[in-house]
């Protein structure tokens, strides 16, 4: 057994979410998400897991919260991995990496409203093929691609993966 203390770099991030793909009536459910700068870009909804909480109860809390709607989730669609460098204070940089759980969704009650003080300030139905002309982030891409041809590994083609 290793005892070694991981001494690695202090600005190593990792967070863990979890996201649905809800689809009806040729319609994705999404949700807006606000940045920092105000920026607003449609995602799917979800979000970070809590310390000790199961994936799926994220999922469903997520989409409770950003949607109104209570759901439930009837598949695993994939993982998704992202990794970016962002600076932070004083000059250093993050290493950020993303895991990101995604699970088909559907929805079982509830009316459609958009969350009170969060990350997201609407949730809307869009018509799947009217989704391109959005701005969006790139997970509703992703989402979509595990939704419609639902690999065996859980994972799509990556930008720059070598793996087959």
């Amino acid at each position: 057994m290793n005892n070694r203390v991981n001494r690695g770099p202090k600005n190593k991030e990792l967070r863990v979410a979890a996201y649905a793909v809800c689809v009806r009536d040729e319609q994705i459910l999404l949700a807006r998400w606000v940045a920092r700068d105000g920026a607003k870009r449609w995602t799917l909804p979800g979000g970070g897991m809590d310390h000790g909480e199961d994936p799926l109860d994220t999922v469903v809390r997520e989409v409770a919260e950003e949607t109104g709607y209570a759901s439930q989730m009837t598949a695993l669609l994939g993982v998704d991995s992202i990794r970016r460098r962002y600076p932070r204070r004083l000059g250093a940089f993050a290493d950020f990496q993303g895991l990101r759980i995604v699970y088909e969704g559907r929805i079982t009650g509830g009316e459609l409203r958009p969350e009170a003080d969060g990350s997201t300030d609407l949730a809307a139905w869009h018509p799947l093929d009217a989704v391109s002309a959005l701005e969006r982030v790139e997970l509703v891409d992703v989402g979509l691609e595990l939704w419609r041809s639902r690999p065996p590994v859980g994972r799509v083609a990556q930008r720059g993966s070598t793996t087959t």
